[in-house]
C-alpha cells in the first residue's frame, strides 16, 4: 500500500503576452496578434527527454476542462498515465505477436483508456521521477522495457505444451516501471493519497473530479476514409485502436474555431517536423516560399524540445501562406510528409494585422526556449495542412455537425 500526503496546488498559467494590446511572437517581430479567445490553462511544463507529449497535452486539456466545468484546476500526473499505458501497450504487443508499437509514443485515446481502467492521480502523488533527477528522461527505462519485451517475444517463440508462457513477464515489466517512475500497486485502490485532507485512491479521485470519458471524441480529416463516419487513424501510436470521426477539411477547421469560441479548448495532434514550424520563433505557418528558411541543427527524435534553429523573414513579418486544400493535405499525408509527431493543447484564437487566424498552442517544452512563455501561434493554414486529429468534448461540436456525425 502506498500512502502520499499532499496539498493540491491550484491556479492557472496567465500567458503574459496574451494580455497585452500588441501581442507578438518574438522580440523584433512585426507580427501583431489580436486576441479573439483565450482560455485558462495550468502552467506550461517540460516533458523532458521523453516521448510523452500525448500525456502532457491531453492532461493539460482535461485540467482546462475541469476549469470549464467550474471546478478547481488540479495538475494531474502525466507519468501515472504513462505507467499504466506501458502495461497496456505491452499486453497488446504480446497478443499481436509484436505487430503493434511498443515505444514512448502514444495518442489522445490512451488517456481515457487509462482513466477508465485505472483512474487518475494528482502530480504531487506521483511525479514519475524515481531515478534521482528533476527532469524527465526515459532513455534508460525505455531501453530496459524494450529489451524485456524482446526477451518475452523470443521466449514466446519456444512455447509448447511442456513449456507454456507464464504471466511473470508482466510482473517483471511492472518492476522496471516501479524502479524508474515509482511504485504503483497492481490493485490501484491500494494507492492512497490525500488531497486537502481527504484520502483518495486513483479510482475515487477520478470519480471526485467528475470527468466522463464517454463525453470526449476525436475528429480528423483524410479523404482515404468516408466523411461523417468513424475511422481508425493508421498511425503507430494508436495502439489502443481508438476511433476518430472523419470530416472534410473545412469542417475540421470550423470545429476547432467553434469550440474555442464556445469556451472549449482541445488537444491537438500534429506534424511539427517541418522547417516552417519554429517553436523558437513562436510560430507554425506555411509560407508560400519555403526555400528562404535556413535551418541550423536538427530536431531530436522525440520532438521534446525547441529543436533546430530556423531563420527566415517569414518568422518576423506576416506574408502570404500556401492555400491548403483537401487534396494538398491528403497528398502530404499519403507521401509521408505529414507525420504523427506531437501532441499539444489549443487554448486560444487570435488574428494578425492581415486578419489571418491563429490558434494559441500550449506546448510541453518548458518556458525558456521562446519569447512566448512556452506557447506558440499556429496559423489556420498550418492547422489545415498538418493536423492529425483534435480531441475535444462532444458539446464543443456544433448542432449541425453533431447531426452529421450522429453524436447524441
Amino acid at each position: 500500500m502506498k500512502k502520499v500526503a499532499l496539498t493540491l496546488l491550484l491556479g492557472t498559467s496567465i500567458f503574459s503576452f496574451a494580455q497585452k494590446a500588441n501581442v507578438t511572437n518574438k522580440e523584433g517581430s512585426e507580427y501583431r496578434f489580436e486576441q479573439l479567445v483565450h482560455l485558462d490553462a495550468t502552467p506550461v511544463e517540460s516533458q523532458g527527454w521523453t516521448g510523452t507529449c500525448w500525456s502532457f497535452s491531453a492532461l493539460s486539456f482535461f485540467e482546462t476542462e475541469l476549469d470549464r466545468m467550474g471546478k478547481e484546476m488540479p495538475t494531474l500526473s502525466e507519468m501515472y498515465i504513462v505507467y499504466q499505458a506501458y502495461l497496456g501497450k505491452a499486453e497488446k504487443y504480446f497478443r499481436t505477436d509484436g505487430n503493434t508499437n511498443f515505444d514512448e509514443g502514444g495518442a489522445f485515446h490512451d488517456i481515457p483508456w487509462v482513466i477508465r481502467k485505472f483512474g487518475v492521480v494528482p502530480k504531487e502523488a506521483f511525479t514519475g521521477l524515481n531515478y534521482g533527477s528533476e527532469r524527465h528522461n526515459h532513455s534508460e527505462m525505455v531501453a530496459l522495457l524494450k529489451g524485456a519485451m524482446d526477451g518475452v517475444m523470443k521466449a514466446r517463440d519456444h512455447v509448447d505444451d511442456r513449456n507454456p508462457m507464464t504471466s511473470s513477464w508482466k510482473k517483471a515489466l511492472r518492476g522496471i516501471l516501479n524502479a524508474y517512475l515509482g511504485e504503483v500497486p497492481e490493485d490501484v485502490t491500494e494507492f492512497k493519497f490525500k488531497v486537502e485532507g481527504k484520502e483518495y485512491n486513483p479510482i475515487s479521485y477520478r470519480d471526485e473530479l467528475g470527468l466522463n470519458m464517454d463525453d470526449y471524441v476525436s475528429i480528423t480529416s483524410f479523404s482515404n476514409h468516408p466523411y461523417y463516419e468513424k475511422c481508425q487513424l493508421a498511425i503507430a501510436d494508436n495502439w489502443v485502436w481508438g476511433s476518430s470521426y472523419n470530416v472534410p477539411l473545412a469542417d475540421l477547421w470550423a470545429a476547432a474555431e467553434y469550440a474555442l469560441k464556445e469556451g472549449y479548448s482541445f488537444a491537438w495532434g500534429a506534424d511539427v517536423s517541418e522547417k516552417y514550424f519554429s517553436f523558437r520563433s513562436g510560430l507554425a505557418i506555411v509560407p508560400k516560399d519555403k526555400e528562404t528558411i535556413y535551418v541550423e541543427g536538427k530536431d531530436n527524435k522525440n520532438f521534446s524540445d525547441a529543436g533546430a534553429d530556423k531563420k527566415a523573414s517569414c518568422f518576423l513579418k506576416p506574408g502570404e501562406e500556401l492555400e491548403i486544400t483537401q487534396e494538398l493535405r491528403q497528398a502530404a499525408y499519403d507521401g509521408k510528409e505529414t507525420t504523427d509527431d506531437h501532441g499539444m493543447h489549443a487554448v486560444g484564437l487570435f488574428k494578425d494585422q492581415n486578419d489571418t487566424k491563429y490558434l494559441l498552442i500550449k506546448n510541453s517544452w518548458g518556458t525558456t526556449s521562446n519569447d512566448c512563455d512556452g506557447y506558440f501561434y499556429a496559423s489556420e493554414a498550418y492547422f489545415k495542412y498538418k493536423t492529425i486529429n483534435i480531441y475535444l468534448h462532444k458539446d464543443a461540436i456544433s448542432k449541425d455537425m453533431k447531426k452529421k456525425l450522429n453524436i447524441q
